[in-house]
């Protein structure tokens, strides 16, 4: 067992320790077990980080445990229970049931909270043994944010007892708020039209503070889903910890949704970031990873001043379940799972185990997503050829069945943050559902866009902001853009184009156009001729990338020709069993330029060295591990 912590070591009379526990992100990963490789893995899960917590409340006289959201969607069980099992009022998710084990105090909302649609996510919370907050989650936007009418309450206030240095108890009363990012409304558009809408957290938060305070809050502590992103306030912005911090009257700030670490040498570049003691702008932080990863824990020596609590000092961290061997990059767990967390999603696990074992059909080629950020990639084209099937049989007979089709895909496990064994790798032979989950792991559903060149240009423009800037004759740049996550990097199957990364990017990683004469994407041409600008088109693509399209570029006016409520999952499965066995050869789309006398890096997965020489075009030398456990390769002509 730890020793108490050095904020309750030094209380006084007087002084009292608020120790406040967080989860966040977890996406319904209870166990330390990866459904879509059938194997057990040692950094996720909440039955391990169910052990930190034990620990941790050990230490303290009084806690609270609060999770940040993105609880429910983003595991194979969790999709199980969503699709295939179902979920009725009254029913226990296995995520609750975990959570329930674990007595949490309360949690707030994430955004992938509501990918499987508002009834599901009202079941699922309504077992819940603690309340939810969401203070910016709106079924009626009213004049000001009083006037808001709120899908659940904005905040909570608990009343607990702290102890002072001396033993002597007192009562205090602590104030929960939660908020996400507004972006919901157009994220999950197909399921929140016209019923959820939304109001900046900023605004959010400042107007309610004040009113929690009449309420008799002495403490408050804002669940905020959102990360670390610029220092200056936007309406509406999606990563706004920093001007929620720079608020006064907040106590203490949770923080999410971008699956970072926080404190953590990350930020040591980062204005008003304090890591040694976990503040941002003053404001005692947290942000405990994704997947269970970490236990985020803050802190708080709290005295009296005037007959009111307030912050005397703070200290924040966050606690790993594992820790990577330096020697062979494996993780090794630095806790076991916690039995009744165990016994509490038993018969779901078993039963997502059944399910995601179930034959589905054939490869004769192994299918892999180690190369998809850089080249070509087979994994993508199969997602692409089942999208295009689907849509082309559905407007058979309509208006828009003789414009060209083409498809849009991205790599949704490409490694980065989620570490070097989040890549697709299905060897040649049987499919079984976890393979199909493999190649699709989100509950996206399909759309098709009615788009022009040129707006074609500018989509593929976005997707090319994913490189850094490199100059042409020095040798082993950083290739990929940290900042730019994978899912966000689209491919358009049935063109063929260059990237020239030497070029500075059009857009920036958050969608923000930076450089209008910008242009990064050379030699696109739609059956081997140049891309008539004004020609039409339709795009096959997921309703996720149909509602952000005019969202993230205000070049691109999309019209969608079809919305079905049908899965791009089911769409594979039917795909597969339609078209096995699947030998699918693959089909030139995109290149990256390369340049004489000059190479870039690019870290991947220690399982795609004997696949490295198999690239063509492109040479890929190993240049050793990195700490995190990648290979980095060298990437030259």
């Amino acid at each position: 067992m730890r020793t108490p912590s050095s904020i309750a070591a030094k209380a006084t009379a007087g002084q009292s320790h608020l120790r406040i526990l967080q989860t966040t992100d977890l996406h319904a990963q209870v166990l330390p077990f990866d459904y879509y490789t059938d194997r057990q893995v040692e950094g996720t899960g909440l039955a391990r980080t169910a052990s930190l917590i034990a620990a941790a409340r050990a230490e303290a006289q009084t806690c609270l445990l609060l999770d940040n959201g993105d609880f429910l969607q983003g595991s194979a069980m969790g999709d199980y229970i969503a699709y295939d099992r179902g979920l009725n009022m009254g029913d226990l998710h296995p995520i609750i049931a975990a959570m329930n084990t674990l007595g949490y105090d309360a949690a707030t909302l994430g955004n992938h909270e509501f990918n499987y649609g508002i009834p599901f996510m009202m079941a699922a919370i309504g077992a819940s043994n603690f309340p939810f907050v969401s203070a910016n989650t709106l079924t009626k936007r009213g004049a000001t944010v009083q006037e808001d009418e709120r899908l659940l309450p904005p905040y909570v206030l608990l009343d607990r007892m702290v102890q002072d240095g001396t033993g002597k108890q007192s009562p205090i009363r602590i104030g929960v708020l939660g908020l996400l990012p507004p972006q919901i409304v157009t994220w999950d558009e197909a399921h929140l039209r016209d019923r959820i809408f939304s109001r900046d957290m900023v605004e959010t938060a400042a107007a309610l503070i004040p009113e929690m305070r009449q309420a008799g809050a002495d403490i408050i502590v804002v669940l905020a889903h959102t990360g670390i992103g610029e220092a200056a306030h936007d309406i509406d912005m999606e990563n706004a910890a920093i001007p929620l911090a720079q608020l006064p009257g907040i106590d203490a700030l949770i923080l999410g949704h971008t699956h970072l670490v926080f404190p953590s040498p990350y930020f040591e570049q980062t204005a008003g970031v304090d890591l040694a003691a976990g503040t941002i702008a003053g404001t005692p932080a947290v942000m405990a990873g994704f997947w269970g990863s970490h236990l985020g824990i803050i802190d708080l020596l709290l005295e009296q001043q005037d007959g009111r609590w307030r912050v005397a000092a703070s200290r924040s961290e966050a606690r790993p379940i594992a820790l990577r061997d330096p020697e062979t990059a494996a993780r090794r767990p630095l806790v076991k799972s916690a039995q009744p967390v165990l016994r509490a999603v038993q018969g779901a696990h078993l039963a997502t185990l059944n399910y995601m074992r179930s034959p589905v059909g054939e490869t004769l080629k192994p299918i892999h997503s180690y190369f998809a950020m850089i080249h070509d990639c087979q994994s993508l084209q199969i997602v692409c050829h089942a999208q295009s099937a689907f849509v082309a049989e559905r407007l058979k007979g309509t208006v828009w069945a003789d414009l060209p089709l083409l498809a849009a895909a991205a790599p949704f496990k490409a490694g980065g943050r989620a570490g070097p064994d989040h890549f697709t790798d299905i060897p040649a032979g049987p499919l079984y559902q976890r393979s199909v989950a493999d190649l699709y792991c989100f509950p996206n559903t399909i759309c098709a866009l009615h788009l022009r060149g040129h707006e074609l240009v500018e989509w593929l423009e976005r997707s090319a902001s994913a490189f850094h800037r490199i100059t042409p004759g020095q040798s082993d740049q950083p290739l990929l853009d940290e900042a730019f996550p994978s899912y966000n990097f689209d491919v358009i199957f049935g063109l063929t184009y260059e990237i020239d990364p030497s070029q500075p990017a059009r857009y920036s990683a958050d969608h923000r156009l930076i450089d209008s004469a910008a242009r990064r994407v050379h030699n696109l041409c739609y059956n081997g001729k140049p891309l008539d600008l004004d020609a039409e088109f339709i795009v096959a693509t997921n309703n996720y990338r149909s509602s952000t399209q005019s969202a993230f570029n205000s070049f691109i006016k999309t019209e969608a020709v079809l919305q079905a409520s049908v899965t791009i999952r089911t769409i594979i499965y039917n795909y597969i069993c339609r078209n096995g066995p699947l030998n699918l050869v693959p089909q030139p789309n995109w290149r990256l330029r390369t340049f004489p006398d000059t190479s870039y890096c690019f870290d991947c997965s220690p399982r795609a060295l004997p696949l490295a020489a198999q690239l063509p075009g492109l040479t890929l030398e190993p240049m050793g591990s990195t700490p995190d456990g990648f290979v980095r390769f060298r990437i030259s002509a």
